[in-house]
C-alpha cells in the first residue's frame, strides 16, 4: 500500500494569467457601460436583456460549428427540466441587476448590490448545512456595513426602486450561486454547456415575460424608431442606440461566458476576487466619466469597504480550503493494518506525502 505522487498539471504561466485577468476585467466593464448606456434610452429593459441572450445563444452556435469549445453543444429535454429551477433564478437575477442597473447609477450599482456575499453565505447555511466560521462572519459583516455605509452616508439622491431592485438582485444571485453547483452534475461539471443552456432557457422563458411586463407597446414604439420621450433631446435615437448596445452587449454576454469560468479555473479565487474588486472600482470611475455619477465621500467610502469585506472572504476561504487539503493530504492506514502490524509495505517518507 504504498502511496503514489499524484501528477502536478504545469502552472500556467504569467503572461496567461495576466492576460486572462485582463479579459475578464475589460469584457465586464464593457457589459456595464454598454448596458448603462442602453438603459438610459430604452424603454424595454427586458426586451433588451432577451435581444442579448439571443445574440449569445448564435455566437455560442457559432463557436461550437467552428468546434471552438471542448464540448459539443447539446439540446436535451431531460437536462431542461433538470435545470428549471436555475434558469427560472437566472432570469429572474439578471433581470433585476439590469433594473437596478437602470435606476442607479453606474459608480453605485457595486455598493447597491453589495450584499451577494451575505445572501449566498446565509443561502450556503440553509441549503447546503455549510456553517460559516466566525471568520466567514466577520467578512460578512464587513461587506453589510459598508452596504448601509453607502445607503445612509452616500450624500447623493438615491432611487429607492433601484435599491430595492439591487437587494432583491443579491438574494437571487445568492440562491442561483447555490443551485448552480448542483446544476452542475446535470452537464457532468461543463461549465460551458451550462452556459449554454442557462443562456438557450433563458432567452425562451423571457419572450412571454416581455409580454407579461407590458413592454409590447414599447417594442413597436422602439422598433417603429419612435423617440423615448424620457431621454435627453440630445441623445441619439433609441433604436441606433438600442441595436448597437443589444450587439455589444450580446457579443460581451457571450465572452463572459468563458472569462469567469475561465479567470477561476487559470488563477487562484484570491486573483480572481482582486480582479473583481478592481472591477468595481473601474467601474466607478468608468460611471464619473461616461455618465457624470457624482462618487461622493460615503460612497467611495462604501465601495471601498465592500470590496475590502469581499477580498478578505476570499483570503478566508482560501486559507480554510488549504487546511481542510492539509487535513485529507496524509494516507489514511486501514485500522486492521495498524492491530495486525502490517505496516512494511506503508511508506512513511516524506516524498509520498
Amino acid at each position: 500500500m504504498t502511496a503514489s505522487n499524484a501528477p502536478t498539471e504545469k502552472p500556467p504561466s504569467t503572461a496567461l494569467v495576466a492576460a486572462v485577468v485582463i479579459f475578464y476585467i475589460v469584457a465586464a466593464l464593457a457589459m456595464i457601460v454598454a448596458n448603462k448606456w442602453v438603459l438610459n434610452l430604452t424603454t424595454a429593459p427586458l426586451f433588451f436583456l432577451l435581444i442579448q441572450l439571443v445574440i449569445a445563444v448564435l455566437l455560442f452556435g457559432i463557436a461550437d460549428v467552428f468546434k471552438l469549445f471542448p464540448d459539443r453543444l447539446t439540446f436535451d429535454l431531460k437536462i431542461c427540466r433538470s435545470l428549471a429551477p436555475m434558469v427560472a433564478l437566472n432570469v429572474v437575477g439578471i433581470s433585476f441587476s439590469n433594473y437596478t442597473l437602470k435606476y442607479v447609477d453606474a459608480s453605485f450599482y457595486q455598493v447597491a448590490r453589495g450584499l451577494v456575499l451575505p445572501f449566498t453565505v446565509a443561502a450556503s447555511f440553509a441549503m447546503l448545512h455549510t456553517r460559516p466560521s466566525v471568520r466567514i462572519l466577520a467578512s460578512c459583516a464587513i461587506v453589510t456595513a459598508g452596504f448601509f455605509c453607502g445607503v445612509l452616508l452616500d450624500g447623493t439622491p438615491l432611487s429607492l426602486i433601484g435599491l430595492a431592485f439591487g437587494v432583491a438582485s443579491s438574494s437571487v444571485t445568492a440562491l442561483a450561486s447555490v443551485v448552480i453547483k448542483q446544476s452542475l452534475s446535470v452537464v457532468d461539471g461543463s461549465t460551458i454547456l451550462l452556459s449554454w443552456y442557462t443562456n438557450a432557457l433563458s432567452a425562451v422563458v423571457l419572450v412571454p415575460l416581455v409580454l407579461v411586463a407590458g413592454e409590447g407597446p414599447r417594442v413597436v414604439a422602439l422598433l417603429s424608431g419612435a423617440p423615448n420621450p424620457d431621454a435627453p433631446l440630445t441623445a441619439p435615437p433609441q433604436l441606433q442606440t438600442f441595436f448597437w448596445g443589444s450587439l455589444v452587449t450580446g457579443a460581451v454576454g457571450f465572452l463572459m461566458s468563458i472569462a469567469g469560468p475561465l479567470s477561476i479555473k487559470v488563477t487562484s479565487p484570491i486573483t480572481h476576487m482582486i480582479s473583481s474588486a478592481v472591477r468595481g472600482v473601474a467601474s466607478s470611475f468608468l460611471g464619473q466619466w461616461f455618465f457624470h455619477d457624482i462618487i461622493s465621500g460615503g460612497r467611495a467610502a462604501s465601495i471601498a469597504v465592500v470590496l475590502g469585506g469581499s477580498i478578505y472572504y476570499t483570503w478566508v476561504k482560501h486559507q480554510e480550503t488549504q487546511a481542510t487539503f492539509a487535513e485529507h493530504a496524509y494516507e489514511r492506514v486501514a485500522m486492521d493494518d495498524l492491530e495486525n502490524g502490517k505496516l512494511d509495505d506503508v511508506d512513511f517518507s516524506e516524498e509520498a506525502r
